[in-house]
């Protein structure tokens, strides 16, 4: 199924997709990050929205 642009919701809202642009702005201002940290972080523990807050938590 192709990814619907006109939705800019997630759609898996425990993953983090930051090959879309959307996601990155909407997660970096949800978890109160820069796209850079936010990008950072999800290379260091992976997609999973609990881990990457977990991880933006202890910098």
């Amino acid at each position: 199924m192709a990814d619907d642009k006109s939705k800019t919701r997630p759609h898996d809202a425990q993953r983090i997709n930051v090959n879309e642009e959307y996601e990155v702005r909407d997660w970096s201002k949800k978890l109160g990050c820069t796209p850079e940290q936010l990008k950072a972080a999800v290379a260091n523990v992976g997609v999973m929205a609990a881990d990457v807050e977990r991880e933006l938590k202890g910098r």
